[in-house]
């Protein structure tokens, strides 16, 4: 599961159902079904505009989507891998959970939750590493100069 956070598609792929999209808006509003495609695209694009751009239409398909509607398990899951990609990991837990909610038993979405989580963990230590390299550089230039004065 954790290839849905670091699969790409290609950019054709999205020029492809930009399109789509696009002609659709053209005369008119576009489907729910070519938003979603678009949508999803978007959200696994390598640029993260596009991962902000397909996850504010996700959203806009989520708010009027009832909660009967099978779509609705889509749209939260991508919600989540775009949120997650996005490194807002609270907003996609919340996301995934919400889906885990409508679906307890929905293993792809148990799967996305632990991947997510696993990402949010790496973020953390990478961050914790990065501080401490900080602070070291720090208390070697603060000896450094400390060094310097005294000569």
């Amino acid at each position: 599961m954790a290839d849905t956070l670091t699969d790409f598609v290609s950019e054709d792929y999205i020029q492809e159902f930009e399109g789509r999209y696009n002609a659709e808006k053209q005369n008119g509003v576009p489907s729910d079904d070519t938003t979603f495609h678009y949508a999803w695209c978007l959200v696994r694009s390598k640029l993260l505009t596009d991962v902000r751009k397909g996850v504010m239409f996700l959203e806009q398909l989520v708010k009027k989507t009832s909660l009967e509607q099978h779509h609705k398990r889509d749209y939260l899951y991508y919600l989540a891998v775009g949120n997650a990609r996005l490194k807002e990991y609270a907003v996609a837990l919340k996301y995934i959970k919400s889906l885990l909610q409508l679906e307890p038993g929905n293993r792809q979405a148990q799967e996305l939750e632990k991947a997510i989580k696993k990402s949010m963990e790496s973020d953390a230590i990478k961050g914790v590493a990065i501080a401490g390299g900080g602070v070291l550089l720090a208390g070697a230039l603060v000896g450094l100069g400390m060094s310097l004065l005294k000569k």
